[in-house]
């Protein structure tokens, strides 16, 4: 994504607090602080959510294009939100096939490249405590090594997802002490870096053109580690919210339970908001070779065996259950975004762009083409289908779609990956 010249961007308000004696309590956005009463808001928030196994496109898609179509069975659980989203089909990147490429959904048209979600808190997200969160829901034990991501640096290197919702709950409410073992390591780290690159600056020197120019990469990726732990320093005696939200008294980590896992984590994903904690957050809803069973009836087979259905009807059939739960926790998600109000009397769905994608088109086919695309809130007006046709050489590209959405999050963009135009005729 190019950005074009600007001397600022919108700044994000911090939050308030209220202080007696030796008490700290952080307070929610409130009119008397707030800036902007009366003025035209804009989307703060980003949120994207990736199936790894795609949507079953027949389930996902309408029929019709417009406002008048007939809600399709994947999406029935947020019929009652029809006119705070907008599905897309007919977009994708024109990125390579197959599950090697599925980062395509937030990189484009090169996988496992800077992500639109990185680029959106690159610029947004350094007010917040977490410039970005990254998330995860039905992997394994040791798939987090593995390789897959949603999220990757300018670099192209794939940050790690949290997939414990007790991590999450913890990271973003830590105790007093939790807190004082953070900032040891972090000084003592950002120590240590200072050390290396003050040693690596005096070798440059005497070193090759193209060392000097790997060693400039390794600068860059020093000053945007060091970048990250400071901003961390800086907001680590922040007061920390304290929510009445009562986790489970377990982890519903195994894949089988990922269902129960996905509610938990759009949970908090909301108290991450509510409370300012991060503007940026990405979802990676996993597909392994779990067995769901609904209604206490098990499945015919796996997640991952059922998206490989070729286009046997029972296999479809289960398939799409599992995508209509994905969908189910989706409307838990909407339903308390909607509720939840700002000091202008907008709902936090209103001032968060939700993504909903995914890098593989249709899984039985190892095709990454006609990505399933549903974006809600964003302040945008919604309630349509809007259909590309890939046949024609003007057909938009998913990335034109990002570029609006960078845009309405208040960056200056003009180009994402092999997009140079955006939508906003279509989608504003």
């Amino acid at each position: 994504m190019r950005a074009k010249p600007t001397s600022s961007l919108p700044g994000v308000s911090r939050r308030h607090f209220l202080r007696a004696g030796a008490a700290t309590l952080a307070l929610p956005a409130l009119e008397a602080f707030s800036a902007t009463v009366g003025s035209k808001p804009q989307a703060k928030n980003f949120v994207a959510i990736g199936t790894y196994l795609g949507w079953h496109q027949n389930a996902f898609i309408p029929k019709q294009t417009g406002r008048n179509y007939e809600m399709p069975d994947t999406l029935s659980p947020i019929s009652s939100f029809r006119d705070e989203f907008t599905v897309f089909s007919g977009l994708d990147h024109r990125a390579p096939n197959g599950h090697g490429a599925w980062s395509n959904f937030l990189c484009g048209q090169s996988p496992k490249s800077y992500s639109l979600d990185q680029m959106i808190a690159n610029s947004i997200g350094a007010k917040s405590r977490f410039p970005s969160i990254q998330l995860t829901a039905g992997a394994g034990e040791s798939d987090n090594k593995k390789g897959n991501a949603i999220s990757f640096t300018r670099r192209g290197v794939a940050l790690p997802m949290v997939q414990r919702p007790s991590v999450f709950y913890e990271r973003l409410f830590m105790s007093k002490a939790d807190r004082a073992r953070t900032e040891y390591m972090l000084r003592s780290n950002r120590s240590s870096l200072d050390l290396v690159l003050e040693d690596t600056q005096r070798l440059q020197k005497s070193l090759p053109a193209r060392d000097r120019d790997k060693l400039e990469e390794y600068f860059e990726s020093l000053r945007a580690v060091e970048k990250r732990m400071g901003h961390q320093l800086e907001t680590i005696n922040d007061p920390v919210p304290r929510p009445d939200y009562k986790l489970p008294s377990y982890d519903p980590i195994t894949p089988n339970l990922q269902i129960e896992a996905e509610q938990i984590m759009y949970d908090l994903m909301v108290l991450a908001l509510e409370t300012e904690s991060t503007q940026v957050i990405s979802f990676f809803l996993h597909g392994l070779g779990q067995v769901f069973s609904f209604d206490g009836k098990a499945l015919g087979s796996g997640y991952h065996g059922l998206s490989h259905h070729g286009n046997n009807p029972a296999m479809i059939r289960d398939l799409v259950a599992i995508e209509t739960a994905h969908i189910h926790c989706l409307a838990g998600f909407l339903t308390q975004l909607k509720e939840r109000k700002n000091p202008e009397g907008k709902s936090l769905l209103d001032n968060t762009v939700v993504l909903l994608g995914t890098g593989m088109g249709d899984a039985s086919r190892h095709s990454n083409a006609n990505l399933p695309t549903l974006v809600a809130g964003g302040g945008f007006k919604h309630g349509s289908h809007i259909a590309a046709d890939p046949s024609k050489n003007d057909a938009p590209l998913l990335g034109d779609l990002y570029i609006t959405l960078a845009q309405r999050l208040g960056l200056e963009v003009d180009s994402f990956s092999n997009a140079s135009r955006n939508m906003n005729q279509l989608f504003s």
